[in-house]
């Protein structure tokens, strides 16, 4: 069997939408040689492309780790695969094509803190205490409360057993740059993430973007300097503007020093109408970080102003994450989970949420 797209180092799902020959013809799919093309669209599963003259049934393929040859480990033929559907039975295949797909993930598990910045402002040593106990090991800082100094938040983290993985830092431009170096050594971590909240204008135009590549850059050789990484997390309006004859991003990914890691929230990513599956594979190792985060993932008019719709545990929302983590390629360092609103208990959403990576094999707890 040849591959379009030799890549698939794990499994490769071979449900097909079409049989196609190496050029891509159609072949007659009547009879037992059937294919399900929503099954197949529905489930984002990779496009692997039958080699000249070939045809077959519905399998499922796992790769040879030594070979990387396909090695048929099940196969049905049409009038099998319907009764499997009918039966549920589809559903465990599916289940099981998602923790073979991602066994090997390097990826670790943190959580943003921001998901639970009211309940630290409450109580921060008895919420960073929940958070260990329910078996969570690194965090990833954003704002503290104005009565707790970096500190003051590092001694906290540290009496609570939580490693920082990486922490959200403005540009370190005039008396920023001090900052940063002041959170970097607080927190013993050296991935400096620029948080990118609020929208900047200058997003708008080319010139504009421009500018900020040139300042991004700028902050990466200061990071750089001081032995630590510079990387940017994105919004929506990344995905949504278009400035000259490209999204925002684009421009990004092109424009930006090799230095400057992309740290993809996935969820502001299908707000703005991308797949994520997509974008990630687009940047391939230059995405070491994600933000996992499920809701409705929807537009609405008041994310301006900082009020999305209320966001649900992984898994339970409109998210895809087995074809996100498929299209990581095993390029992720961290999978962080964060909600920005919750109704309801947050702790449970943040419990289930890890429960939901590590069952599945997305990602482990560090």
């Amino acid at each position: 069997m040849s591959y379009r797209n030799n890549k698939y180092k794990r499994i490769s799902a071979e449900i097909q939408p079409e049989l196609v020959n190496w050029q891509g013809e159609k072949f007659d799919n009547s009879g037992d040689n059937f294919t399900f093309a929503k099954f197949y669209k529905q489930h984002n599963l990779p496009e692997p492309r039958l080699a000249r003259g070939q045809a077959f049934s519905p399998r499922i393929f796992r790769l040879n780790n030594q070979t990387s040859q396909p090695i048929m480990s099940q196969q049905f033929s049409r009038s099998e695969f319907l009764k499997l559907a009918a039966s549920g039975a589809s559903a465990t295949l599916m289940g099981k094509y998602e923790s073979i797909l991602a066994s090997d993930s390097k990826a670790k598990i943190a959580l943003q803190l921001y998901t639970v910045r009211r309940e630290i402002e409450k109580d921060l040593p008895g919420t960073l205490r929940k958070l260990e106990e329910m078996g969570l090991k690194t965090v990833e800082t954003a704002f503290w409360p104005a009565s707790i100094t970096i500190q003051a938040a590092a001694r906290h983290l540290k009496n609570a057993g939580l490693s920082v993985c990486s922490c959200h830092v403005d540009i370190p431009v005039g008396a920023k740059k001090e900052i940063m170096l002041q959170t970097a050594d607080a927190f013993g971590c050296k991935n400096m993430i620029w948080h990118g909240w609020p929208e900047d204008k200058r997003y708008s135009t080319l010139d504009g973007t421009k500018e900020l590549i040139d300042i991004y850059n700028e902050s990466s050789r200061f990071a750089q300097s001081h032995d630590l990484r510079f990387g940017l997390h994105n919004h929506w309006w990344e995905y949504r503007n278009r400035v000259g004859d490209r999204f925002v991003y684009e421009w990004l990914l092109e424009g930006v020093d090799p230095a400057i890691f992309f740290e993809i929230d996935t969820y502001w990513v299908k707000v703005a109408g991308q797949e994520p599956a997509k974008i990630i594979s687009k940047f391939g190792h230059r995405a070491r970080f994600l933000h996992m985060k499920d809701g409705p993932a929807r537009w609405n008019d008041s994310l301006a102003k900082d009020n999305p719709d209320p966001m649900v545990a992984l898994g339970k929302g409109a998210q895809n994450f087995p074809s996100i983590v498929h299209a990581a390629d095993g390029n992720i360092d961290w999978m962080i989970i964060e909600m920005d609103v919750v109704t309801g208990d947050v702790f449970k959403a943040i419990s289930e949420s890890i429960t939901y990576l590590d069952q599945h094999k997305f990602a482990r707890i560090s």
